[in-house]
């Protein structure tokens, strides 16, 4: 079963400001969202791809190196954080979305090599997803579901960005909001991991 934990850190952490989301903000503001619909199996198709290949290699060596998911949970608890901070610190800049026209090539191999890849996969994913036919499906099908509205509110908050229709829906706003958010999954997430380690070790 599906637990809520598991939507509810798909739904934080897809929202939060990347590459794949900047690329589809960028789409959104230079061929508005009609267009842009196009790019959303592309980048569906990236995150499949990528997931299902992380989850394979972690545990199939997961047996051989049971200190591997925890330390992964760990570097995973890491990145979040960093990305909190780096959030926080370039609140106050402005990013420039106005970027070429978006392609779905350029968006795949973004997707495909987005860090959040590895974190779905190392800590998001429940392990019973990567040894479970059934498991894999519902988790897999229900987080490529998640991906379509998300996406959708990336591209149309490109054409909000560009056309200033909402004053607090701003980069500076939407990237201290999800700093917060970032640090309050980080922290839960980095004190499992070492639980995880000194439970194995001794």
């Amino acid at each position: 079963m599906v637990s809520w934990l598991f939507i509810s850190l798909v739904i934080t952490i897809l929202l939060t400001p990347g590459p794949t989301n900047t690329l589809l903000a960028s789409s959104g503001i230079e061929s508005g969202i009609k267009k842009s619909i196009k790019l959303i199996p592309v980048e569906v198709m990236g995150y499949f791809i990528a997931i299902s290949i992380w989850g394979l290699v972690i545990d199939s060596v997961a047996i051989s190196y049971p200190l591997l998911p925890p330390i992964l949970k760990l570097i995973s608890a890491t990145y979040i954080a960093f990305l909190a901070i780096k959030l926080w610190k370039s609140a106050m800049v402005d990013t420039n979305l106005t970027l070429s026209l978006i392609s779905p090539k350029a968006l795949f191999y973004a997707t495909l090599l987005n860090p959040k890849a590895l974190l779905f996969a190392s800590v998001v994913f429940p392990t019973s997803t990567w040894s479970s036919a059934s498991a894999y499906l519902a988790h897999m099908g229900i987080f490529l579901a998640l991906i379509i509205p998300i996406a959708l509110f990336w591209v149309s908050i490109g054409s909000i960005l560009v056309s200033n229709r909402i004053s607090w829906l701003n980069q500076r706003n939407l990237k201290r909001i999800a700093s917060y958010i970032l640090i309050s999954f980080s922290i839960p997430l980095c004190y499992s991991a070492i639980l995880s380690l000194r439970k194995i070790l001794n």
